[in-house]
């Protein structure tokens, strides 16, 4: 598809984590985690979307790729569902006051929104994430995996 759904809005808007891809100049790829409460991405119409740079770890890998570059490839993950969502576009980082101050799932507006025009958008197969058992608490790994005893 070439713009969202009524289907693919609901998707976002229950998605909690949306891993960024992204390409530098030399053609080294970066995929960076974004994550807030459900629905802190915003449709901002059927073929653009924004994401709010939240603080965290200062790293600004996908905001400078995307300056050198363009191009961004969303996968939206949403808890408790083995189904996730590929949105591809062309993309640019805003700082647009007008835009800045709609972006406040996070209880302000951030510094700097990166805003994706659609080019395609499909689900993706869940095999990945019902193979891994990620939503399922029995097969998650200790906290603090037990260490090999010395003889």
């Amino acid at each position: 598809m070439t713009e969202l759904t009524e289907q693919t809005r609901r998707l976002i808007s229950c998605s909690s984590l949306v891993l960024v891809a992204s390409v530098d100049a030399e053609g080294n790829c970066d995929v960076s985690p974004r994550g807030g409460p459900a629905g802190f991405v915003a449709v901002l119409d059927a073929r653009t979307v924004a994401i709010p740079d939240a603080t965290g770890s200062k790293r600004l890998d996908s905001l400078q790729n995307v300056i050198a570059t363009g191009p961004a490839r969303l996968l939206f993950v949403i808890p408790a569902r083995t189904m996730t969502l590929r949105v591809n576009g062309r993309a640019c980082v805003s700082t647009r006051p007008e835009l800045l101050s709609q972006l406040t799932a996070v209880g302000k507006p951030p510094a700097s929104a990166l805003v994706l025009g659609i080019e395609e958008v499909y689900p993706h197969c869940p095999k990945a994430l019902l193979c891994s058992g990620a939503w399922k608490p029995e097969q998650w790994l200790p906290a603090e995996p037990s260490r090999p005893r010395p003889r």
